[in-house]
């Protein structure tokens, strides 16, 4: 396991530098392989922006986290995703080009939504505050996806997981980390 801070991607991510941010993730690749490890993954779903030129100039194979999403989706038999995350994420094309491939629609809230989400992921989530009325309010979202032809909902952020609760949800909950970590487990099995 390998990571920089944070604040090291988010100082590239916010200027929209994923040159930069790819530099890390291909950095932390090097350290890992030399390690001896096999493949990669990255739980961050933003950073996953760079994630074609990490892949280029990597010494080992890295696992898609929206791919791994997409995998599942289709699987579950969901035909339209809502994305959730931080608005690098929501905005990005990382889910967009993804579900493409895998022939599924996507929907992502308004700026406005966006915008608090955003919010709660960084003043509250990172910092391990957890609201009531966050939680209300990302199940609020959730039901504007339904009601947008939605059929199930990406949990697009680390963080997110630990204040939903996907048994009071309105919509099926596709958690991109546990998805992620359940295809590493069985990639390393293999």
């Amino acid at each position: 396991m390998h990571t920089y801070p944070l604040e090291a991607y988010m100082v590239h991510v916010r200027s929209g530098d994923w040159v930069s941010v790819a530099e890390l993730m291909i950095d932390s690749a090097v350290i890992l392989a030399r390690c001896g490890a096999e493949f990669a993954i990255c739980p961050d779903n933003t950073i996953h922006r760079a994630f074609d030129r990490v892949i280029e100039g990597s010494p080992i194979p890295w696992l898609n986290m929206a791919d791994t999403v997409a995998t599942a989706a289709k699987e579950q038999g969901f035909q339209k995703l809502g994305i959730t995350g931080t608005k690098y994420l929501t905005t990005g094309p990382v889910y967009a080009d993804a579900l493409k491939k895998y022939q599924l629609e996507h929907a992502i809230p308004d700026e406005e939504v966006r915008e608090r989400i955003d919010r709660i992921i960084f003043t509250e989530l990172v910092s391990g505050v957890f609201l009531e009325e966050s939680r209300q309010y990302f199940n609020r979202v959730f039901e504007g996806l339904k009601a947008d032809g939605c059929d199930a909902v990406v949990l697009g952020c680390t963080e997110i997981p630990l204040l939903v609760d996907p048994s009071d949800t309105p919509l099926p909950t596709l958690d991109s980390t546990r998805l992620l970590a359940r295809a590493a487990l069985e990639r390393s099995l293999d």
